[in-house]
């Protein structure tokens, strides 16, 4: 029976807000407590909500890009962010732990198979997941593509964005002495993880802002200072999970096992301008993986709040919708 979409909001495309019908603390072992939440239908299509970072927690805006009356949406924030408990901790805190974290929220929650969805750094978790994982996803809908390789890293933090925004790049760097500036990524892991709270504040601001300021094409580079508990999580998680290479096997493993997501159908929703992760990576992907669709979003950055994106990842949710038999949903 074909579904009748509910009213979106027409002045940013969204649906709109919601409150979740179901909220709870799940307790994953290692000492870590997660914040996960339900909202829309608790019969509807059952979609999984990987937010950014890592360390980036998720939003009630999150929510917004799903039809209420036609899905299921499971969020939660990520160990160590958000409202998950110990904060900003590393300890136990890899992707190998929360990719269990995430089967572990599927059995509480009595889900067979869901839609997963995800962007930046959610967009990575999201294809080690259905690559570990392949049964348990019915679509992928991806924004912004990271796979956790040394060349994105080397862009972001070696100077490849920092030759378009000098300006900014200079005052990241300059943070740091010049001795130490050929590993921004290890120059800076050493000062969040001081053990000095001043420090760490100073410099996770000094991280988080440089990321923030490149997110959005309308910003201009301008953003202001983050609150410093999320400062601090964000930037203490996102430079560990840095520093470690997302805990791969191998520099370019997801590519390596796009042959895992054979039989999946998804989505890849790309800004042509992104400058924290350059749309090659969606590009790579997307010609590896025959039923990802690659969609350049023109005159669109990263950020999740791009007009452009939001509206291109609502249109794609809703195709899902329709397509609930064939998913087999």
């Amino acid at each position: 029976m074909e579904n009748v979409p509910s009213q979106k909001s027409t002045a940013v495309g969204l649906y709109p807000p919601s409150d979740p019908f179901d909220q709870r603390v799940l307790d994953v072992g290692d000492g870590h407590k997660i914040y996960v939440e339900q909202c829309g239908n608790p019969d509807g299509i059952p979609v999984v909500v990987l937010h950014g970072g890592p360390g980036g927690g998720c939003s009630p805006a999150m929510r917004r890009y799903f039809d209420p009356a036609l899905y299921r949406v499971v969020l939660f924030d990520q160990r160590g962010c958000g409202r998950s408990r110990p904060h900003a901790s590393v300890v136990a805190n890899t992707t190998w732990h929360l990719v269990g974290d995430i089967e572990l929220i599927r059995q509480t929650l009595g889900v067979d198979r869901w839609i997963v969805f995800g962007g930046s750094w959610g967009a990575t978790l999201a294809l080690i997941y259905a690559q570990a994982h392949p049964d348990r996803v019915a679509a992928l809908a991806l924004r912004g593509v990271f796979l956790m390789t040394q060349p994105e890293l080397d862009w972001f933090y070696g100077g490849g964005a920092g030759r378009f925004w000098p300006d900014l790049w200079d005052r990241f760097v300059t943070l740091i002495p010049e001795a130490e500036r050929d590993d921004l990524i290890a120059a800076y892991h050493r000062r969040l993880f001081s053990g000095d709270m001043m420090t760490e504040t100073k410099y996770a601001r000094a991280w988080a802002q440089w990321e923030n300021a490149l997110a959005a094409m309308d910003s201009d580079g301008v953003t202001g200072e983050s609150p410093a508990d999320y400062a601090r999580a964000f930037a203490r998680l996102e430079n560990h999970y840095f520093q470690h290479k997302g805990w791969l096997d191998a520099a370019h493993q997801i590519l390596a096992r796009t042959d895992r997501l054979a039989g999946i159908p998804g989505v890849i929703v790309q800004g042509r301008y992104d400058m924290i992760c350059p749309p090659v990576s969606a590009w790579t992907l997307s010609r590896q993986w025959p039923m990802g669709k690659l969609t350049l979003v023109g005159r669109a950055g990263h950020a999740l709040s791009e007009p452009a994106i939001s509206a291109e990842l609502v249109r794609a949710m809703d195709r899902f919708g329709v397509e609930r038999e064939r998913l087999g949903l």
